[in-house]
């Protein structure tokens, strides 16, 4: 019998390598770089459009930097990525980007992302170049340690808020930073309970170490304690330290916000990829726009509202 023929070798094609490229960015991920808008709307620099420029330039090097992030993450963790029931599916995992094409595609988001900070300002570049240390600390060390890998992920959220204050030159808020805080822990804590709801028990050691650390009872007393700091701290910076305290009166979109997220992860059992949550429930799309829309029309109108 004659020798069967070697198989044929199989080269990606270059489309799907330029997709599973684009795909590896996450870009996704890069609406949380929208919280570098806080800073902008509640300091009344909206109005501003030189300031929409820097600010949207810093949005630019966060999500470039992010994405450093992310693919520094996904190469790292390439095997253990292959035995999750949603993460074997990320471009390297899967094989559709080669790792060498990955490497250098991290190369060219970190140059250009760091271009981008510095020619905002030193200022900025140094935050930008604190948030990346941050994300690479997690992804090498603190993702694999309890409550501390949470804590983390809270930090690249504060680091946001702060670069978008550092943009436009306006004082960081304690405040601004106190609210990122617990709602940085609230999605923390929520993307953990996901994630032990969307794995069985054989799948959770092999995929993250420190998911199996994580019970039950304690991942629903760490939502009690981010959800009640989130709602508080807001709800009292509206009245103690925003320009004006009929912002009061957006209170109700966050409490509805943060139940029905709260909802979807226990009775959807979503919330492992928050990005993906937040961008495709309706409610809570249309419950931002209206926060936003109604925030930007009180603090307009703030100068004609009465204060007592």
């Amino acid at each position: 019998m004659a020798d069967s023929p070697a198989p044929t070798p199989i080269h990606p094609q270059p489309a799907r390598v330029a997709i599973a490229a684009i795909r590896a960015l996450r870009p996704k991920q890069w609406v949380k770089n929208v919280l570098l808008l806080a800073a902008l709307v509640f300091s009344q620099s909206f109005l501003d459009l030189h300031a929409w420029l820097e600010v949207g330039v810093g949005i630019a090097s966060f999500s470039l930097m992010a994405s450093c992030g992310y693919l520094l993450n996904d190469a790292r963790d390439v095997e253990a990525d292959r035995k999750h029931p949603r993460k074997r599916h990320r471009p390297i995992a899967s094989g559709a980007l080669p790792l060498p094409l990955a490497w250098v595609e991290m190369g060219l988001a970190f140059a250009l992302g760091l271009a981008l900070a510095w020619w905002l300002s030193p200022a900025f570049f140094v935050v930008v170049i604190l948030y990346f240390i941050t994300t690479v600390s997690y992804s090498m060390v603190f993702k694999h340690i309890v409550i501390l890998d949470v804590m983390m992920l809270a930090a690249c959220y504060l680091w946001r808020a702060a670069a978008g204050a550092v943009a436009i030159e306006v004082e960081i808020s304690p405040w601004l930073l106190t609210c990122t805080a617990f709602l940085a822990l609230f999605l923390g804590f929520n993307k953990r309970r996901g994630e032990l709801m969307e794995l069985g028990d054989r799948e959770i050691g092999q995929t993250r170490r420190n998911l199996a650390d994580y019970t039950h009872d304690s991942i629903v007393e760490f939502q009690a304690i981010t959800t009640s700091g989130t709602i508080i701290s807001y709800a009292l910076y509206t009245v103690l330290a925003s320009p004006t305290p009929w912002l009061l009166i957006t209170l109700p979109y966050v409490l509805y916000g943060v139940f029905r997220y709260i909802w979807l992860v226990n009775a959807r059992r979503e919330g492992a990829a928050p990005d993906e949550t937040l961008l495709r429930d309706v409610p809570i799309l249309v419950t931002g726009a209206l926060y936003g829309l109604t925030a930007v029309v009180v603090l307009l109108l703030a100068p004609h509202l009465p204060t007592s």
